[in-house]
């Protein structure tokens, strides 16, 4: 028995040790040589990757995402849009119809692997929808590099969201998810999620692409143009050179991002300006009638990026380009596509702001978004609403107010999903969005609200300084938080991002003494929280009380919303927690739980009491 226990010990102690192992992230270097047929909507493209396997681990198979395989009619992202119907993403279906099941045979999506090779040996792969799986020569020793060599050819397809050809503001070629990618490999293994519609991951990687394109086309990108004097657009003195196919060609470089995206059109024209301690910015669009508020966008860029380096952490890449692609937005390294057809500044420079931020989280901090899409759109929200408030200053308690009335809104809808769901595997468009935009953005409100804004902002800059330029996780984060504030949080992530519990307080009675006022309050919901209680004086002064919830174990010391007193915690297994104030009927006002407006509280009618005479 005494040997079996220690057998069994060591097994632990062993299991114990290997999750506690250092942190690492693989590495990639791609050098790529595209030769596109502008006519035909296609190109052939050779591949040269070095592969550092940092993990500790020995790799005997690497797998590959091939995202255009999903545009064709049958693919697995067509059959999740047809089996969710009306209630899938509105981008990807009309009536319920899926888009993608009429897309013409000649512009379905494709990215046909002539042959991979690892060191000069010819692999077998095998294609699984928009994932390949390749069958190494020689495992990949822990701290070893290969190289994988690779030739293809791929047909840009019609788009229908994010990539394609001539999409709807009329932009020739949005080139985005349009290589075989590498995919992440971590301590949860590789990250292999079929590609349904929604986000991705990445190891960081450098590149070095060459494109050759008809030399009437100017091409905008995230990466350093290493020619500009021999292409289109971007220098005034440029000779073009082109070889006897009419074909420009053009260097782009970048080094430690995520992914590799560019745009190509005849009409596109290139403006740039330097943002004071960088970066510099390049606007690439369509100059005509419909886009003339990218005229007004330079002061508001810059003032943009200033914010978000102050508050979030500096931008750590030289350049960052604002690309008219033509659908949506979405963030690649060191650019975004968008829409450019705004109808207003303060329309343009939202879409700006939340695809820029973007670059702080999911590109810097690049966390798995198909895993937790919250932390990637939520907290992406949260630092567009911040700036963008700033930006256009509005009349509101604080910059997510509009947030919080648009989640008592849908809650009544009565169809939310966890957040903690996949990215892909919500069943509900307009629930996957609350669950990871609205819900993600609250999880800061809240935790604002709870530890104080003032910890909450040292918590970002803190993530940022230790996960910068890495793969952090929610378990980071909420390490960080917790060290910050020195409470306990644990029980709020499990149930804001866990559950659909809802937070549900209310005042439930008032009573009037000769010289004070008791008030009961009462816990209706399934989340507890602590409470901040204020009173409206009759002379205009706004008094307020802290209420801690117990399982912080450590209470707020302050906020950016006034001064407070701190009562005796309230149990979260209590229903009922009596207030008595000193004061009188005649010397209030208003009584109220959270004047602050941040609580995620769904249900208003009995938070706010006015006193009458």
């Amino acid at each position: 028995m005494r040997k079996s226990a220690a057998i069994i010990f060591a097994f632990i102690i062993s299991q114990f040790q290997a999750q506690q192992g250092a942190y690492y992230q693989q590495a990639a270097k791609y050098k790529m040589d595209i030769d596109v047929n502008a006519e035909k909507f296609t190109y052939q493209g050779k591949q040269s990757l070095e592969y550092t396997n940092n993990s500790p681990d020995e790799l005997n198979v690497v797998y590959f995402h091939l995202y255009w395989n999903a545009f064709k009619p049958n693919s697995m992202m067509d059959q999740r849009i047809a089996g969710q119907g009306k209630n899938g993403d509105s981008r990807l279906q009309k009536d319920g119809v899926s888009r993608l099941a009429s897309i013409p045979k000649d512009q379905e999506g494709a990215q046909n692997i002539h042959w991979i090779k690892q060191n000069g040996k010819d692999l077998k792969f095998e294609i699984q929808e928009t994932i390949m799986k390749v069958y190494l020569a020689e495992p990949i020793q822990p701290n070893a590099t290969t190289t994988f060599t690779m030739d293809w050819d791929a047909v840009i397809p019609q788009q229908i969201r994010r990539s394609g050809r001539n999409n709807r503001e009329g932009v020739d070629m949005t080139m985005t998810q349009w290589y075989p990618k590498i995919a992440e490999y971590d301590y949860d293994g590789w990250a292999t999620f079929d590609y349904i519609g929604r986000e991705f991951h990445a190891p960081f990687s450098d590149f070095d692409v060459t494109i050759k394109i008809n030399k009437d086309y100017v091409i905008g990108a995230g990466g350093i143009l290493e020619n500009p004097t021999e292409v289109k657009g971007y220098d005034a003195a440029a000779k073009i050179t082109a070889d006897k196919n009419k074909k420009a060609v053009w260097k782009w470089k970048a080094n430690n991002i995520l992914d590799f995206a560019w745009s190509a059109d005849r009409d596109y024209i290139i403006k740039s300006f330097d943002v004071p301690e960088g970066p510099k910015v390049f606007l690439v669009y369509q100059q005509n009638d419909k886009t003339k508020v990218w005229e007004e966008a330079q002061p508001y860029v810059t003032k943009y990026f200033q914010l978000m380096n102050r508050h979030f952490g500096k931008y750590v890449y030289p350049t960052y380009a604002f690309i008219q692609g033509g659908d949506g937005g979405m963030e690649y390294g060191m650019c975004t596509m968008i829409l450019g057809e705004a109808k207003d500044i303060k329309g343009l420079m939202g879409l700006m702001a939340h695809e820029g931020a973007h670059s702080w989280y999911q590109q810097m901090l690049a966390t798995n978004e198909s895993v937790r899409p919250w932390m990637d759109e939520g907290f992406t929200s949260y630092a567009e609403g911040s700036v963008m408030y700033q930006l256009f200053p509005e009349e509101l308690p604080n910059p997510f107010a509009n947030t919080v009335n648009a989640y008592r809104a849908f809650i009544k809808k009565g169809i939310e999903e966890p957040a903690v769901w996949l990215g892909d595997h919500h069943d509900n468009g307009n629930a996957y969005t609350y669950a990871s935009y609205v819900k993600g953005e609250l999880y800061l409100v809240e935790l604002g609200y709870i530890m104080g804004e003032q910890k909450l902002t040292e918590t970002l800059k803190q993530y940022y300084d230790q996960w910068h330029l890495k793969h952090p996780s929610d378990r980071d984060f909420l390490h960080i938080a917790q060290k910050v504030s020195g409470m306990d949080l644990k029980w709020f992530h499990n149930y804001w991002i866990n559950t659909t519990k809802t937070i549900d307080y209310g005042i439930k009675d008032v009573k009037y003494d000769a010289k004070s006022t008791t008030i009961t309050l009462v816990n209706n919901g399934q989340v507890p929280m602590p409470v901040d209680f204020s009173v409206l004086t009759t002379d205009k002064k706004v008094v307020t009380y802290q209420i801690p919830l117990n399982m912080t174990h450590t209470w707020k010391e302050k906020d950016i919303y006034g001064d407070f007193k701190t009562m005796p915690y309230w149990p979260w297994t209590q229903k009922e927690y009596m207030l008595t104030i000193p004061y009188t009927k005649g010397q209030l006002s208003v009584l109220g739980i959270d004047f602050s407006q941040r609580l995620a509280d769904v249900n208003m009618d009995d938070n706010i009491v006015e006193v009458k005479p």
